[in-house]
């Protein structure tokens, strides 16, 4: 299982990449392995005891007794000293970046999460790749129309 997240691709720039855990409940483990989160609008908040993954959307699992559950509630990344304070460092240095969550995958029995620390594209740049993707859509199709 590998969700993506499409709005990064579209809309952002990578910088540098970082691997980390994230903390779930039983029953939002077995929701994220089913397919069932959404990346799309969520962003990486820097705290003093830690990073969280915010305005995720976690499905609530069916088969769980769900009283009080809250899809969106910001969720703790398992990230090392280290790691945090590269977070850190390369945010403070300067220029307009934000921490955004790419991917949520399994690695073996684990749930991981890749963030990457990222500038945002300008509008004519996200406009040029979809214009790029759009004519070797057309060109794929005249090829295969032709043959």
């Amino acid at each position: 299982m590998k969700i993506i997240n499409k709005h990064f691709i579209r809309e952002f720039e990578a910088v540098d990449k970082l691997e980390a855990g994230i903390m779930l409940t039983g029953a939002e483990v077995k929701s994220v392995k089913n397919g069932g989160i959404k990346l799309e609008g969520a962003f990486v908040k820097l705290r003093d005891d830690g990073a969280y993954l915010t305005n995720a959307e976690i499905a609530p699992y069916k088969y769980a007794k769900s009283d009080s559950y809250e899809a969106k509630r910001s969720r703790k990344l398992l990230l090392n000293k280290k790691e945090l304070l590269r977070l850190k460092v390369k945010l403070n240095s300067g220029g307009k970046l934000a921490i955004v969550p790419v991917s949520c995958y399994n690695k073996a029995s684990l749930v991981k999460v890749e963030i990457a620390i990222s500038k945002s594209k300008k509008s004519w740049e996200a406009k040029k790749i979809d214009k790029e993707r759009d004519e070797k859509r057309r060109v794929a199709k005249e090829i295969k129309e032709h043959f």
